[in-house]
């Protein structure tokens, strides 16, 4: 979730950026031991949830991971899906790259590898705000944000072990939430001369992905909704 935080003059270091994290942690938390319970449910065990945490450290891929490891989907279904998920983190990373072309090649894998919805949106508000980003404090936030996550699935999948019906609780729904927020805080800080037209902008994405899913897998029609309206976005921006 992007902090709501006011930031001002916002200082190179890493301590900096594990402030700025806090106010998302409740969302790593909150989807991260939903997962755990939901890969417990789903026949996975708790090293294999930490390690999943660790290696795909992306909300969404992992639950999709459980929903096709469930169906009994080929490994190569499942790479290509999450693959394709993933996609959106090409053009998270494609849009903060201005800031950190001062730094090695090695140093800006990391910045990208790491990048997730949430630090992506506290980084262009920043960047927003200030004009600029720095590695320390993008390692900062990074890194808190990532170990967040590992934790809190890894406490998810203990808690699982003892909780077998996660969607009695409503387990299922929690990466949904978590998008939906996202979406609501970041309309939030949207001008007002524009905010009518991004509504449009969603409510045609919603249509498209409806009809889409008729024909298409649904990895299929995020994919194509998503790219379609980007650009149509892009060109109609005023």
């Amino acid at each position: 979730m992007t902090s709501q935080v006011e930031i001002t003059k916002i200082p190179d270091t890493f301590w900096q950026g594990v402030r700025d994290c806090i106010p998302t942690l409740l969302g790593y938390i909150s989807i991260g031991l939903a997962f755990g319970v939901v890969g417990i449910a789903s026949n996975i065990s708790v090293l294999e949830i930490f390690l999943l945490s660790v290696l795909v450290y992306a909300g969404s891929a992992q639950f999709i991971f459980c929903g096709l490891y469930v169906a009994g989907a080929p490994v190569s279904a499942v790479i290509i899906t999450i693959f394709v998920v993933n996609l959106r983190h090409f053009l998270m990373s494609l849009t903060i790259a201005p800031y950190f072309t001062r730094y090695s090649t090695l140093r800006n894998i990391g910045f990208g590898t790491l990048l997730t919805d949430e630090t992506f949106g506290v980084a262009v508000a920043t960047s927003g705000k200030e004009g600029r980003l720095g590695g320390r404090w993008m390692d900062g936030l990074n890194v808190t944000a990532y170990s967040a996550w590992i934790l809190s699935c890894t406490i998810g999948g203990v808690i699982g072990q003892w909780l077998p019906n996660p969607e009695k609780w409503g387990m299922d729904y929690a990466l949904v939430a978590m998008f939906i927020a996202l979406l609501v805080l970041t309309l939030g800080n949207v001008p007002k001369t524009k905010l009518m037209h991004y509504i449009k902008l969603i409510g045609c994405l919603a249509v498209i992905m409806y009809v889409l899913l008729y024909f298409v897998p649904g990895h299929v029609a995020v994919l194509i909704a998503t790219m379609t309206m980007a650009t149509i976005g892009v060109v109609t921006e005023k």
